[in-house]
This record gives C-alpha cells, sequence and structure tokens, in this order.
C-alpha cells in the first residue's frame, strides 16, 4: 500500500452543489487549509431532474488551473457511457494543466437512467464488461504509441495520441465497488487504488474498519504486482473537534487506508456548512 494517510474533499456535482463556481471555490479552500486532494461526483443526471448538474471534467480542469498543490479528479468516472478517445484526450490535458496531480477514478456508476434516458444498456454485465475494455484502451492510448483494438465494444484503428500524461507510468487509476459484491475489487486489484463504498452502509455513514480490512484484504489476494496502490475511503469526522477526528480516522488507517476523503454534501446541510469543515482543515496533518 502507498505510504501515509492522506486527506481529501469530496463533494456532489448535483443539487446546491451542482454550481461549477461554487465547486472550484470549495477545491482552492482545500489547498489553502491543508487538505491533500479534491474530487468531484460523475452525474450527467440526477435522480430529480430538476437539480443542477455541473460537469466534473470541466471543473476539474478549471480546478487545476486554480490550484497548485493538491490531488484532482473525478471519483469515478462512469467509462461505459463515455468515448474513451475523448477520455483519454481529456485526462492527459488536464495531467498536464495540473503538472501531473490527476487521479483518474471508474466504476459503473449508480444511475441507470444516466444510460437508458439516451437509449443505452443499463445492464450490470455489459456495462462491467465496457468498463474493463474502456480502462484497457485508456491506459494503451496514454503510452503514445500507436494503438490497434478490436474488442466486443471498443475499437481503435492504428491510433497514436500524443502527448503522453506527465505521470509515469500512467495516471493513477482508482477504481470504485460496492463490497461484498467481489468482481469490482478483483478489477481494482489491476489498477492503482480502490474506493469502496458498502452495501450496507448508505450516504453519510461510513462503513465500519473491520469491513475496509476485508476489502484490503481481498483486494490484496488478487494483486499481481508489488507496486503502489492506494486504499480510498468517504467518510465524515467532526473538524470542531480535531482530536475527536483523528481518533475516528485511527482504525481506518491501522485497516490500511492510504486517503481519506471528507465528503461533503446536502446530506451534511448547505454548501456554506461545507466550506466551514474545509476551512477547519483534515482531520489529520
Amino acid at each position: 500500500m502507498t505510504g501515509d494517510l492522506r486527506c481529501a474533499v469530496g463533494v456532489p456535482n448535483v443539487g446546491a452543489f451542482g454550481d461549477p463556481l461554487l465547486l472550484v471555490e470549495l477545491a482552492v479552500a482545500a489547498e489553502e487549509h491543508g487538505w491533500d486532494g479534491f474530487f468531484v461526483w460523475d452525474h450527467l443526471l440526477y435522480h430529480d431532474q430538476r437539480w443542477d448538474v455541473a460537469d466534473p471534467v470541466a471543473v476539474i480542469a478549471a480546478v487545476a488551473a486554480r490550484t497548485a498543490r493538491i490531488r484532482i479528479g473525478v471519483l469515478v468516472n462512469i467509462l461505459a457511457r463515455r468515448r474513451i478517445g475523448e477520455v483519454a484526450r481529456e485526462t492527459v490535458t488536464v495531467d498536464r494543466l495540473s503538472g501531473g496531480r490527476l487521479v483518474v477514478g471508474a466504476g459503473l456508476g449508480s444511475l441507470a437512467a444516466e444510460f437508458t434516458a439516451f437509449g443505452e444498456s443499463a445492464e450490470p454485465r455489459q456495462r462491467a464488461a465496457r468498463l474493463d475494455e474502456s480502462l484497457s484502451l485508456l491506459d494503451a492510448l496514454w503510452t503514445g504509441e500507436p494503438v490497434t483494438v478490436r474488442g466486443e465494444y471498443l475499437t481503435a484503428l492504428d491510433v497514436q495520441m500524443l502527448p503522453r500524461p506527465v505521470q509515469r507510468p500512467r495516471i493513477p487509476v482508482w477504481c470504485g465497488g460496492r463490497w461484498p459484491s467481489k468482481a469490482p475489487f478483483r478489477r481494482a486489484a489491476r489498477w492503482d487504488g480502490v474506493m469502496p463504498t458498502h452495501a450496507g452502509y448508505g450516504l453519510g455513514q461510513t462503513m465500519p474498519p473491520d469491513e475496509l480490512r476485508a476489502v484490503v484484504r481481498y483486494t490484496s489476494e488478487h494483486r499481481s504486482s508489488d507496486g503502489p496502490f492506494d486504499v480510498v475511503l468517504e467518510g465524515r469526522t467532526d473538524g470542531a473537534a480535531p482530536d475527536r477526528g483523528a481518533d475516528q480516522v485511527a482504525p481506518y488507517l491501522a485497516a490500511g487506508l492510504t486517503w481519506w476523503i471528507e465528503a461533503l454534501g446536502w446530506w451534511r446541510g448547505s454548501p456554506q456548512d461545507a466550506l466551514t469543515r474545509i476551512r477547519q482543515g483534515p482531520p489529520m496533518r
């Protein structure tokens, strides 16, 4: 696993948080107040389509231009509904804009309507197969070498995409999954990090440390490389009581956590409440 614990801010891109100017303001505050990263959700629609939705790629590009230190990214990109050639261009551009600070999250997505509303299949097995093909093709395109792929869903014929990303050997890829389903964690083991949620714990709840330990154990068993690998978890700490926040995170660090993401959104209050929590700083410094 990778180094010491780092702490990031994670926010939705919908509803009261669907204002791109607000999201950039939150990211700038995160850098100013000692956080190590800033990440946004990926939604094209949301359950209530009257809610505002901000494009996460455009937001992260703006964050790249307004910050200098923090890690940034979309957690997680729903790659099965994206054209991977465009994703390759976007990710390399943002990686270079940021000086090599981008993380690419990848997952199946939680909202079937983002597929079906546009006439695409939301069948989980098909989405999983497209995700795996998408990640393999994205990794190949990042090399800057000519690529020819004829997959079940994706094709690239003698395609070469330059420039390459700043980061070597590639932009880190963190895969999301809902434990205790096992397939997403076998996928994550092939890449650079894992970001679990849990079927038994909803929005605003944090999975227990013992469950994270089980995720780490299972994923580690399926790793074929001993290279750097991040374990990433969203949760909630009390910023008004720093010692308590550190105590809340410590059991997860012992379970193998490398990135704590302070999950902020409407379930914790207003955007101003989120800004207040960001200004209180991370639970561990």
